[in-house]
């Protein structure tokens, strides 16, 4: 028998063992101990930059300001993210902007975190490079200063709103709520909103690019998409008549009205929309052909009960359920469906390599999940690890 071959079963034989399915107490332990390596490891590779306050990412570099309000125990901190204003701007206008935005809210505990911006363009807070370092500071914020992942908020002003037009919708899942102050929508979606609270501050004759027209219309909107959908779309838009581009703190209130809100990591149901920014992971969601997804603006809307799941609407040509025991019973059949056609209906493996994927990409100790199914044009695709009984 060749070396080769020998090489060759060895490797079928521990990738089977790999992903073949485990009990629930076996991946709820693993998953403990996992999560614990991989946010050991994180914590050797970021420490400096966390302590020297900055992020780097290719060429670009975030230099951070952080605050510690109040005396949360560790494990159930807050994270506000706060965007300043600027954007098309000499340096020294986007430094001014940066100090406004480090004293400009005061939480009344958590960790505040003012980030200055890697570049001075006029779309400083939604260039691509934006989500992967958001998403740094968040893994930071987790593991070096105790932040619960379920109480992170970001906001933003005048540019930084502009910004947050567009991060809040496509990280929704990031979020437990999120507020913009005087900023522009531009071609930002509000359906991926579903699951977050949003605020809106406006100055009533801040007339420049029609922004307060723009907030009006978001407004009648976000009034609309909750009609239409009881319970969902929580939002809080103030516009205040007589105030401009300043607004005189009085947006400050948006700081206690977040605090009231907790992140559900795992929603009945999902409205997400790709945007020009590509992410492969939402909520108990993802794919690995985001570039496909995008060239359309990919659509899903999916919903789940009990051990079902429907999708209403998907033009995503692959697309990965993540699953777990919070979510649904894995010891029984999973029943997916397609509008009325049934595309699935077995039962799903609990498979180390699932739960070793979930947490590297967040290690968010509640978006760890057990098992996936990987759904291609609507129909199941081929080789599912799954139970056949």
């Amino acid at each position: 028998m060749s070396k080769i071959f020998i090489l060759f079963f060895l490797l079928i034989v521990f990738s089977d063992a790999y992903n073949q399915n485990i009990s629930r107490q076996k991946a709820l332990v693993f998953a403990a101990d996992y999560l614990n390596t991989a946010r050991q490891q994180y914590k050797k590779n970021a420490m400096a930059d966390w302590n020297n306050k900055l992020l780097r990412y290719d060429s670009l570099l975030m230099r951070l300001d952080y605050t510690h309000f109040g005396n949360a125990p560790s494990g159930e901190k807050s994270l506000y993210i706060s965007l300043h204003g600027g954007g098309n701007a000499p340096v020294k206008v986007n430094d001014q902007q940066w100090e406004n935005q480090k004293k400009l809210y005061k939480p009344t505990e958590g960790l505040y975190v003012a980030p200055r911006a890697p570049t001075n363009t006029w779309n400083l807070w939604h260039e691509g490079h934006i989500d992967e370092m958001l998403g740094r500071i968040i893994k930071s914020a987790i593991v070096f200063e105790g932040v619960n992942p379920n109480k992170i908020y970001l906001l933003g002003y005048s540019a930084g709103g502009d910004g947050l037009f567009q991060l809040a919708p496509r990280m929704a899942s990031h979020w437990a709520a999120a507020s913009m102050m005087v900023g522009h929508p531009g071609d930002a979606n509000a359906l991926p909103l579903r699951n977050l609270p949003f605020a809106i501050f406006m100055g009533a004759n801040d007339a420049a690019y029609d922004r307060n027209k723009h907030a009006i219309t978001w407004a009648k909107m976000l009034d609309s998409l909750q009609d239409a959908d009881k319970g969902a779309y929580i939002h809080n838009v103030h516009v205040y008549e007589g105030l401009g581009h300043w607004m005189n703190r009085k947006d400050t209130v948006a700081i206690n009205w977040m605090a009231k809100f907790t992140r559900n990591p795992l929603p009945e149901k999902v409205v997400w929309i790709q945007d020009d920014r590509l992410h492969e992971n939402f909520y108990w969601l993802g794919t690995e052909n985001a570039t496909t997804a995008a060239g359309n603006k990919a659509v899903l809307v999916i919903n789940k009960a009990g051990n079902e799941i429907t999708i209403v609407e998907n033009t995503f040509t692959q697309l990965l359920i993540y699953l777990n025991d919070e979510m649904l019973d894995l010891n029984r059949r999973v029943k997916i469906r397609v509008g009325e056609k049934i595309i699935f209906n077995k039962k799903v493996n609990r498979r180390e390599s699932i739960i070793k994927k979930s947490i590297d990409q967040r290690l968010d100790q509640d978006v760890i999940f057990y098992g996936m199914v990987t759904v291609k044009n609507n129909r199941e695709a081929a080789h599912q690890q799954v139970q056949q009984q």
